[in-house]
């Protein structure tokens, strides 16, 4: 069996999903997580697909070598690339084999797999009662955002008071409404200075926070001192490219908990990697999925058969992302669980034509500002 083609497929908000198809017929999907570089990334995986044409697909660790290691450059937009021609070949591997990826990885260590759901509201009553709500329909993990108010510019001015004082407020409410049973993790999305984020910690410390996502930005010695300054376990990573930048942060700092994403850091082979990296330095496994079918799918491969899983983000229904509508036959979702899909490969099929159901609007980011005019970080 060879590759003969790769086909990217522009669908949604800002889904750009990979199709390696073989001389054999067979047809491996993946996604790509760069999603802010939906048409960057189509244009790098057509460059890919002339270094693999002719390649077996079955050479997963091979061609991930191949592309990783002989690229000139590299950055988030070429990883992503790497990352959706990666699961896509799993899912053909386990579809040639008749069985989930998992199975090729190691075997399941679990049979569901537990997810947290992102609570939203426009302040902390809306958000304690959103929270009520997704705990009455078997939650027992939930996320929120810190959120970043905009003055009627557009500008965000908050005060560090003002930050620290609203969030823990929010934290009270969400705290009484669900009770003590309920995990509740804090988002802050690298939106936050160090100083902001160890009083912002310690301020929410008595409501037992599940954990603290990603504080501040990418920075592993001011991360660390984040970490060494408030109590809150640390989740982050979301924005690494690589095994590497893993390793780093779990050398250079105490996280506990690291965020890979299977559609930017390297697909389902990077995913394994970082994972046993983790597992023999006692850190737990939470992956990012911002994204849809594909992304959830290839996360679950690899929360299956990982001793260190923690929990997995799951991104149900909102403005990006209609899992209930994109695939076929919809995750099984009890009492706050996935059911582990057993079908072969990454174990889903995306609607027919789904580029023509749901066209691509593409999905941009934008720049956020200070009431002074600055840049903030977002």
């Amino acid at each position: 069996m060879r590759i003969t083609n790769i086909e990217p497929v522009l669908a949604g908000g800002r889904y750009l999903f990979v199709k390696v198809h073989t001389d054999e017929g067979l047809t491996g999907l993946g996604e790509c997580g760069a999603w802010a570089y939906q048409e960057a990334t189509a244009g790098v995986l057509k460059q890919m697909e002339k270094m693999i044409m002719g390649m077996d697909p079955m050479r997963t660790e091979f061609i991930w070598n191949a592309l990783n290691r002989n690229l000139h450059f590299r950055g988030s937009v070429t990883q992503a690339a790497v990352s959706g021609i990666d699961i896509a070949l799993w899912d053909l591997k386990g579809k040639y084999f008749g069985v989930p990826c998992y199975e090729l990885m190691g075997g399941k260590v679990r049979d569901k797999i537990r997810i947290y759901v992102n609570a939203r509201g426009r302040d902390g009553k809306e958000l304690a009662a959103e929270a009520k709500k997704l705990t009455d329909q078997g939650f027992k993990a939930i996320r929120f955002s810190i959120g970043h108010p905009e003055d009627e510019n557009k500008r965000c001015g908050e005060s560090f008071t003002a930050l620290v004082t609203r969030v823990e407020e929010s934290m009270r409410l969400i705290r009484e409404a669900v009770g003590w049973d309920i995990d509740v993790a804090v988002e802050c999305h690298r939106g936050l200075r160090p100083a902001e984020a160890i009083e912002l910690g310690r301020a929410l410390d008595p409501y037992r926070p599940y954990f603290y996502e990603d504080p501040i930005p990418d920075n592993p010695e001011a991360m660390e001192g984040v970490i060494r300054q408030c109590r809150i376990p640390v989740a982050t990573g979301e924005r690494f490219v690589n095994p590497i930048e893993f390793d780093s942060l779990m050398t250079d700092t105490d996280v506990r908990y690291i965020r890979p994403d299977m559609c930017v850091a390297g697909g389902l082979t990077a995913g394994k990697k970082i994972a046993a990296q983790a597992e023999v330095k006692g850190v737990y496994v939470i992956p990012h999925n911002p994204l849809g079918p594909v992304s959830t799918a290839a996360c679950l491969q690899l929360d299956a058969c990982i001793p260190n899983f923690e929990v997995q983000e799951y991104p149900m229904s909102n403005g990006n992302c209609r899992l209930d509508r994109e695939m076929k036959t919809p995750f099984k979702v009890e009492n706050g669980y996935i059911i582990l899909p057993d079908q072969p490969g990454i174990g889903i099929e995306l609607i027919d034509h789904i580029e023509e159901v749901f066209p691509f609007k593409g999905s941009y980011g934008g720049v956020h500002l200070h009431e002074d005019g600055s840049v903030v970080d977002r």
